[in-house]
């Protein structure tokens, strides 16, 4: 477990302070004095409410000081003569003029920007040796395997934080507990951050531990899943004392290494890797057979097995809605892995399914492999109207949310594989000319709580997920 830092910078010394006091849910405050222009130490540390990491990061540690490292280091030793609970300063820097009594409270930090040095090991060495209260080291992750080069480089004893900057380092981020970190800082002013709402409500940092069991989601990019959210709302819910991370990383081969590095006991798997996994699985199910890709991976005794909820996720809504029974007509938009699932899941229950997208060859493969026509691009605009489309293309979806594969989608129900946002242009002009609608969220609901059944054998509440998803959502379009 570990405690959560807020990280707090501001331009001037008024929004610093408002800022400070904002930060009531961590268990400290880093106050980032560089950058503040009408800076006042004493003002910065009075009347706070929680204890304080004064820091003033110079720009050649990527900070934003720029003035006199004597100044620098003043402002420093002026917030320690001023009780700062916790004084950070950079390895780098010239320490000798600071007061020896510091050491008992210094934060002694470390930062690369270009990558992770290959003698970290022997660097943190040398910071421990000087007996500061905590070590903090922080690496740029080009890779995720490189999450696991860091938490070797910093095994050993004392109080230290390690953090892998970078979208492939946020699972250094989310389960700090895995590397050892004594706490982990929440905001925005570092690459690959984590907000102090979710590391606190969606990671619970607080109470996860080294021996917590872990789950994932594995593909790239991922700063747009909404699976963290849910599944580590479910298990919150339901009392379960695991962690559900993000594992970024296009490569099939690194992620299996990292998923022993972790000790994951199952995962979700989204693009690219959908096909590279299910090639190294042990076992798969029939249907990811038929589809030819996986969404989830259990780990068993001789492996990994994998099965696909795509499927199923996608035929329960319209279950739901009464569509698309045996014998209807189903228009599909697009040829990719989301294409080929719904083609797949409605011919099989005997719908006549139609496949049409900008790349003709692309409609065929998929239509020859699931026994399903092809419809000329763009949809005819006259004519019978189908019963069901479906938009399985990525258009629509956030952060250009006003655009749409087609102007006027026709059909009796047109259901929407795009989930953010929840309500897409395509559906809202489906609805304008009569149609009923499915959003992609019910889809990744149905999907995730098989998931999540399968890995626990625990049944989950649809409404935590659908809950836990669309708080997420209304963060990124904030």
């Amino acid at each position: 477990m570990a405690l959560v830092v807020e990280t707090v910078t501001a331009e001037s010394m008024a929004d610093l302070v408002a800022r400070r006091d904002g930060a009531d849910a961590a268990d400290i405050v880093e106050l980032r004095l560089d950058g503040v222009r009408d800076l006042d130490v004493a003002r910065a540390l009075a009347g706070r409410r929680s204890p304080a990491i004064v820091t003033c990061r110079p720009t050649w540690e990527g900070g934003r000081f720029d003035g006199a490292e004597d100044e620098r280091l003043r402002i420093l030793a002026q917030a320690a003569a001023l009780g700062a609970e916790y004084v950070d300063v950079e390895w780098r820097a010239d320490r000798r003029t600071l007061p020896p009594a510091l050491t008992s409270r210094l934060v002694l930090s470390h930062h690369d920007f270009t990558g992770v040095p290959a003698d970290l090991a022997d660097r943190v060495r040398a910071m421990r040796a000087e007996g500061a209260a905590a070590v903090k080291v922080a690496v740029t992750a080009e890779r995720v395997g490189d999450c696991e080069v860091l938490r070797r480089a910093v095994a050993g004893d004392g109080k230290f934080v390690a953090i892998a900057m970078g979208a492939a380092g946020r699972v250094t981020r989310a389960w700090p507990a895995w590397t050892g970190s004594c706490w982990m800082y929440g905001g925005s002013a570092a690459p690959g951050q984590i907000s102090t709402r979710d590391l606190i409500q969606t990671y619970r940092v607080r109470s996860v531990t080294r021996g917590s069991t872990a789950y994932a989601i594995t593909g790239a990019p991922l700063g747009h899943s909404a699976s963290p959210a849910m599944h580590n709302a479910a298990f919150a819910a339901l009392g379960i004392d695991a962690v559900y991370l993000p594992v970024e990383t296009a490569d099939a081969e690194e992620f299996q290494r990292m998923a022993d590095a972790l000790g994951l006991e199952g995962v979700s798997v989204t693009a690219p890797l959908k096909r590279a996994l299910a090639a190294r699985c042990e076992s798969v199910d029939d249907v990811s057979t038929a589809v030819g890709a996986i969404n989830t991976l259990k780990r068993s005794a001789n492996g990994w097995t994998g099965r696909n909820f795509d499927v199923d996720g996608f035929l329960a809504p319209l279950d739901r809605l009464g569509a698309a029974p045996r014998g209807s007509h189903a228009v599909i938009l697009g040829a990719g892995g989301a294409a080929r699932a719904a083609a797949f899941a409605l011919t099989r229950r005997g719908v006549r399914v139609d496949l049409t997208a900008r790349r003709a060859d692309a409609a065929r493969e998929v239509a020859a492999a699931v026994g399903a026509g092809v419809a000329p691009w763009p949809p005819a605009e006259n004519g019978a109207r189908p019963d069901l489309v479906v938009n399985a293309t990525p258009v629509g979806a956030w952060p250009k949310s006003d655009a749409s594969p087609v102007d006027a989608p026709r059909a009796a129900v047109a259901y929407d594989l795009v989930y953010n946002p929840p309500e897409t242009t395509f559906l809202s002009r489906a609805a304008a000319a009569g149609a009923r609608t499915i959003g992609g969220l019910e889809m990744l609901v149905e999907q995730a709580a098989r998931q999540f059944e399968w890995w626990t054998a625990q049944a989950v509440p649809r409404p935590t997920l659908d809950q836990a998803a669309r708080q997420f959502l209304g963060t990124l379009a904030s």
